[in-house]
């Protein structure tokens, strides 16, 4: 069985964990046992399905799942079969293998990414300086003796000798730990022909011949090497999701027990324990409140952008924020089964669907690569046949994989990422994904979530019927507490002094003294009325002592160019919607205002995943927008994914792209990925059309060493210059 698309890490291969150690690392439940893996090697859809297929057709494997982009292999299983028999029939198919826990970390990453860029920069010095000697040498083909020739191409395989020892290692290793696996990846015919052409180079250069091939070497080499550099920043960056799911999951907490407290890890707490959740705090298990009461931040887990009064049996989910005062709850659920739990689940399928989608130049390679070699091979039994020697037979096969360089096809998709990837940048926008420009051009439907995404995220007051004197005041109280509504009242208010002798009441309000006079900020039942106000934002209240007290309503405003973006959008031909966790009255208020007629409230991250499955199953790819922790399954799952620049953590390593700014840089976003897929598959077309004119003149024996350097130089121009002309043009839909 073997896979030409399988790839290998850089410069390592992780080798098999001892047979005790990965015992060791298995996990025992009721429903059996089950094994994380660390995989090296893995990098197209190719090499997910080999693994998982023979993984689970092992005896007892209900589950061989991988993720492609963090290279983590989980299997459950019931019966004998030990951990060591699955590491080792990952290891038997060509890939390395470790324990979970001995796992590259994010320094070695780094060291991988930093050898391939030293490789790619020292392959790229030397084709230039190579190709330098061979301009001279194609110059004075005609005038030029024997020896000086002889001398250009002994100085140019000089050069070329190290750089291919160097920067050629990284496809070395991986062809041969492939070979030695009885496997063939990628990595193979590119070390053949690498060394088959420095070789014939090294042969020509003794005999005095005419051809030499040792810039087709480096140049290759540096080629390659951009897209295996770029590959490996991209893999790092895929690890970012899990890192900063597992930085909110494995916080301590406080429990307690018998009247004390300890801090103990949140993977210990049990359902029933006692936690205590202090000002300020983040819940990281799912508890039912057994004492206190406050106000919590739900908006990263709900997207409800309003604080929330909690209290006894009230459920408070992991991820929540504990704004007032101290709470003790009982934990639900453990760790492993909370809110958390599940958007890390959501994660983990959303990345192994998307490690499963074929990039446009993988399906080229796929096809390009199998027929340039059965041609060469055919080439070569042909001229041994029927030429004039085997050495002429070889000389010609091997002029026919170099001419056939896929110098056009390394640069068709590399170059138009390139120029769009710039474009993006100069508007504000960051790529993240190296196939998201290509799922991001086919989109046709449009998810947004709306706190955050549409609006700003945070509560803005409506202070035009506020006398500034009232709004003194009340400022004056609020600038003691760090409540998202007296934030905004200080934010309009400016800085100033303080009231005196202020006291929070946690899930009420505040209450101070200024020039000797009692005033209260905060619910309605706090300061004492029974009136009611029609509003679909937060309302908080605020009196003198025995004085009229006086509404403050807040609203949530739209970002800047919204109305305008989302209007270019629908003209565009996309539909769109909102899906968010907010109160039904608030999400139509803004579904009005931008004239959407399909948008969704109150949705869980459960829910929100669940309707962007039912979309998937019509037929819909869809690109989802969000900010927030509830969103990041959604995001993960999407067809493409877009968050903007102040979204939390995960959810931009969730995602496709991140942009700053305002959301009226989304319909340039999706211009450029169109333009660029469309650049890319022209760059395609023109790599084939190179290949069906060279192709020929290599085997009938034409390919002298200036065709070839002729021919390969303007492929790669035209590919260039054709990727570049999308860096034109108006920047909208």
């Amino acid at each position: 069985m073997t896979d030409t698309h399988a790839g290998f890490s850089a410069d390592t291969l992780p080798t098999l964990t001892p047979q005790s150690d990965f015992d060791t690392f298995v996990v025992l439940s009721p429903n059996g046992k089950s094994l994380e893996l660390s995989v090296s090697g893995a990098r197209c859809g190719g090499c997910l399905s080999k693994i998982e297929s023979n993984v689970g057709e092992m005896p007892g494997v209900q589950e061989a799942r991988l993720n492609l982009s963090t290279g983590r292999l989980t299997v459950k299983w019931k019966g004998e079969l030990s951990g060591s028999a699955i590491g080792e029939k990952v290891r038997s198919l060509g890939y390395g293998v470790a324990a979970v826990s001995n796992e590259p970390d994010e320094a070695d990453r780094k060291a991988e990414e930093r050898g391939l860029l030293i490789s790619m920069a020292i392959a790229g010095f030397a084709a230039a300086n190579i190709m330098l000697l061979s301009v001279s040498v194609w110059g004075g083909h005609n005038e030029m003796s024997e020896m000086t020739r002889k001398s250009f191409h002994a100085i140019s395989g000089l050069i070329a000798l190290p750089v291919l020892v160097f920067s050629g290692r990284h496809f070395f290793k991986s062809a041969w730990s492939a070979l030695s696996h009885r496997q063939v990846n990628m990595d193979v015919p590119i070390s053949l022909a690498l060394v088959l052409a420095f070789a014939v180079s090294v042969s020509q250069t003794f005999t005095g011949g005419e051809h030499a091939y040792f810039d087709a070497v480096a140049m290759l080499l540096f080629f390659l090497l951009i897209g295996r550099f770029l590959d490996a920043r991209l893999r790092r960056r895929a690890m970012s999701a899990a890192h900063a799911l597992a930085a909110l999951k494995n916080r301590t907490v406080t429990r307690l027990r018998d009247g004390k407290t300890a801090p103990v890890a949140a993977r210990d707490v049990q359902v029933g324990d006692q936690i205590l959740i202090a000002s300020g705090e983040r819940a990281v298990v799912d508890l039912r409140i057994l004492e206190g009461t406050s106000e919590i931040d739900e908006s990263l887990v709900t997207g409800e952008s309003q604080p929330v009064s909690v209290g006894k049996g009230r459920v408070v989910y992991a991820g929540s924020l504990n704004l007032g005062g101290s709470l003790t709850g009982e934990a639900i659920n453990a760790a492993a089964d909370s809110l958390l739990s599940d958007i890390e689940n959501m994660l983990e399928a959303g990345e192994q669907r998307r490690s499963a989608y074929r990039k446009i130049a993988d399906k080229a390679v796929s096809l390009y690569v199998p027929l340039v070699h059965l041609t060469a091979l055919l080439t070569f039994l042909g001229w041994w046949a029927f030429g004039p020697s085997i050495s002429q037979a070889i000389l010609v096969a091997v002029s026919t994989l170099i001419i056939t360089c896929p110098c056009a096809l390394a640069l068709a998709a590399p170059v138009s990422q390139i120029v769009a990837s710039s474009r993006l940048y100069a508007h504000g926008a960051f790529l993240k994904s190296g196939d998201a420009l290509e799922r991001l051009a086919t989109c046709d439907h449009i998810v947004f979530d709306k706190t955050g995404t549409l609006t700003m995220g945070n509560p803005v007051l409506r202070a035009d019927q506020i006398t500034p004197e009232t709004l003194e005041h009340a400022a004056r109280l609020a600038r003691t507490s760090r409540h998202p509504l007296s934030r905004a009242i200080e934010a309009v208010a400016g800085c100033g002094e303080a009231a005196e002798h202020v006291r929070e009441f946690p899930g009420l309000g505040l209450e101070g003294q200024i020039d000797d006079k009692t005033y209260r900020l905060g619910s309605a039942e706090w300061v004492g009325t029974k009136k009611t106000i029609t509003h679909d934002g937060p309302v908080i209240w605020f009196a003198e002592e025995g004085a009229e007290p006086v509404a403050f309503t807040f609203h949530d405003e739209l970002r800047d160019d919204t109305t305008e973006a989302v209007n270019q959008l629908k003209k565009a031909g996309y539909t769109v919607e909102i899906l968010s966790g907010d109160r039904p009255k608030s999400v139509e208020r803004v579904a009005n205002e931008l004239g959407i007629d399909t948008w969704t409230a109150e949705a869980s991250p459960q829910d929100k995943v669940a309707r962007l499955e039912n979309l998937r199953a019509e037929g819909r790819k869809t690109l989802m927008i969000g900010d927030g922790l509830n969103d990041a399954g959604a995001l993960s799952l999407a067809y493409a994914a877009i968050a903007p620049g102040g979204a939390m953590d995960i959810s931009q390593a969730s995602s496709d792209l991140v942009f700053g700014g305002s959301i009226g840089s989304l319909p340039g976003i999706l211009k450029t990925s169109k333009r660029a897929r469309v650049t890319m598959l022209q760059n395609f077309g023109l790599a084939g059309i190179y290949n069906l004119i060279a192709v020929p003149l290599a085997v009938l024996g034409f390919a002298s060493p200036l065709l070839a350097a002729i021919m390969m130089s303007a492929s790669s121009i035209v590919v260039t210059l054709n990727a570049l002309r999308q860096g034109a043009g108006k920047w909208d839909v």
